[in-house]
């Protein structure tokens, strides 16, 4: 599944590209998890403005309207000036004047949605439960300490649930987890302060990491412009059950923790 790293990579592989370009022509193919939320053809003549990001969902600000596109657990986007035609699992094409952007989603939980503003209920309701964005200033250790605080639960789910910090999905976890010093099992509720501090610290670095890397290609994600990440060839403890730990060499571990894998050094990574 793309995570914030992934998307922001995606934004930033096509927005320069698609800024100020005109809407010409909008393809739908099979349903995605939501409806459009328009007629195509209201899209036609617009101008694209910017390319924006919230968590995991892209906002492609127009001159009049916003176009949320989320990823889902398969999706992709390219941009180009020539696309092939479209396949059975292209299922919204963009055509502008300067390029068509398409989304590609194998498993159709990817979303593209059209709202008036970020003030439309649709839009709130897609993204008003969102936590800070963790690679800006929105993102200040106090904060973050006090909503940790207000957590009982394992930090490894408060992470993913994004109302913390959004967008910090699976993989990352698990790494900043192991930068931090911080078992997966552990109860944010429980975390001292110098420990809160750690971890802010370490997801603010794994996740810069990530972008700088192209994000992560596990299976087949690549940017807008057809650009494959690298970050997962330099994970602590993401996907390396039963291998060595390269700080102590003590075999990673790995544990299921709501039907997601957590991977972790028992060595490193305290209770």
């Amino acid at each position: 599944m793309p995570e914030l790293p992934e998307v922001e990579v995606t934004r930033r592989s096509f927005a320069n590209a698609i800024e100020n370009a005109t809407v010409q022509a909008v393809r739908l193919g099979q349903p995605l998890r939501w409806p459009l939320g328009c007629a195509p053809e209201q899209l036609l003549g617009r101008r694209v403005r910017s390319v924006g990001r919230r968590g995991k969902y892209l906002l492609l600000q127009l001159d009049q309207g916003i176009l949320l596109l989320h990823l889902g657990m398969s999706g992709s986007l390219r941009f180009a000036p020539v696309l092939p035609v479209a396949g059975v699992h292209d299922h919204f094409d963009l055509v502008t004047t300067q390029g068509t952007l398409r989304l590609h989603d194998p498993r159709r939980f990817g979303a593209v949605v059209y709202v008036d503003s970020l003030a439309d209920p649709v839009a709130h309701k897609l993204l008003g439960r969102l936590g800070p964005e963790p690679l800006s200033d929105a993102f200040e250790l106090a904060g973050f300490q006090a909503r940790l605080k207000r957590r009982q639960a394992a930090i490894k789910s408060v992470l993913l649930a994004g109302e913390a910090v959004v967008g910090v999905g699976n993989i990352y976890a698990s790494e900043a987890l192991f930068l931090a010093g911080i078992r997966p099992t552990v109860s944010a509720a429980r975390l001292s302060r110098p420990r809160a501090a750690r971890l802010h610290a370490a997801i603010v670095k794994v996740l810069g990491q990530a972008v700088a890397l192209g994000g992560s290609t596990l299976r087949d994600f690549s940017s807008a412009s057809g650009q494959a990440g690298y970050f997962q060839l330099q994970t602590m403890v993401y996907g390396r059950a039963g291998l060595p730990c390269h700080v102590c060499a003590s075999p990673v571990r790995l544990l299921k923790q709501g039907q997601r894998s957590s991977f972790y050094c028992a060595n490193c990574q305290k209770p």
